[in-house]
């Protein structure tokens, strides 16, 4: 069902306007623009971009503002105490709501419309706890350099349940919000991004719990190695490990090699490989499919010479 909210109070600035504003005007347009509502729910990760949504609602609307966590399969647990930590942090209302994406046959289908399925359900959540708490509006953190970043399908669920996004709204570029971040002093200002677990599963491979909990464990692996940008793909088997390239160094030694080597063996991975690309966001993506050259199938289902 399509909510209908006002998306505009009729005092906010133009595509020229914005294009002229520092970020410190944005970030007082968007205060503004929240304070003249009755009350929002914000739709939560803990992420930089959600954080920052949450500090503004606060600064702007108090107690009439809530952060919204939703706990799934797919939201790690460390994730999880991490929003809890930083709507504490930001001295927000903290609510959670509780949904399994694994009950959609669609979601678990992992085709290039899981984001939207994904999306849609958690979004939908949302919209019930504002409704029980009697707020009318669901705020979340896209932000303005969001829609050109390549095939985003999870963006047109926010599209269709007309949920608000106060950071695209007001021309609120990534690199603005970890500036506003660090106005408010948020902790997670330089916080890599993390998308949610299936994203570590191939487009076309099916999402279950087996791959979801055997990732995450094995990301907190490297969690606790003190790693911060960092993937492990799950190519039903082969666990491929991405780190940022800062950290490629540390990923090659001995001591993280033989650990990770047997520990993520025991998590049910016949293999373990290190990317020497490093850290690439949507590294199994359909995006990534369609770049030339050997496809990611053609080269883990190739027959290699044993000797």
């Amino acid at each position: 069902m399509r909510r209908t909210l006002c998306r505009c109070n009729g005092l906010l600035p133009d595509a020229r306007q914005i294009g002229s504003m520092t970020a410190q005007a944005k970030l007082a347009a968007a205060r503004d623009d929240l304070a003249d509502r009755e009350g929002v729910l914000v739709a939560f990760s803990g992420g930089v971009d959600s954080s920052v949504v949450a500090a503004i609602a606060h600064d702007a609307l108090g107690d009439d503002a809530v952060a919204c966590t939703a706990r799934s399969e797919t939201l790690p647990a460390a994730e999880l105490d991490d929003a809890r930590r930083v709507a504490e942090e930001i001295g927000i209302r903290y609510e959670e709501v509780t949904f399994s994406e694994l009950d959609s046959e669609a979601f678990r289908r992992n085709d290039d419309e899981r984001c939207y399925h994904c999306r849609t359900m958690r979004l939908s959540a949302m919209f019930e706890k504002a409704t029980d708490l009697g707020i009318p509006i669901v705020c979340d953190g896209t932000t303005a350099s969001d829609p050109g970043e390549g095939h985003r399908p999870g963006l047109r669920a926010v599209d269709e349940l007309d949920a608000y996004s106060p950071l695209l709204e007001h021309g609120i570029t990534k690199d603005e919000v970890r500036e506003i971040a660090r106005e408010y002093d948020l902790s997670v200002a330089d916080k890599p991004s993390m998308a949610c677990l299936s994203s570590r599963i191939p487009t076309g491979l099916e999402v279950t719990e087996e791959r979801l909990t055997r990732v995450e464990k094995a990301e907190q692996l490297l969690r606790t190695w003190g790693f911060e940008q960092f993937r492990v793909r799950d190519h039903e088997g082969l666990a491929r490990i991405e780190v940022g390239e800062a950290e490629l160094e540390a990923a090659l030694d001995p001591d993280f090699v033989r650990t990770v080597r047997e520990h993520v063996a025991d998590l049910g991975f016949d293999h373990v490989t290190l990317d020497l690309h490093g850290y690439r966001t949507g590294s199994v993506s359909p995006a990534e499919d369609a770049a030339d050259g050997p496809s990611e199938a053609d080269v883990l289902d190739a027959d290699y010479p044993t000797d």
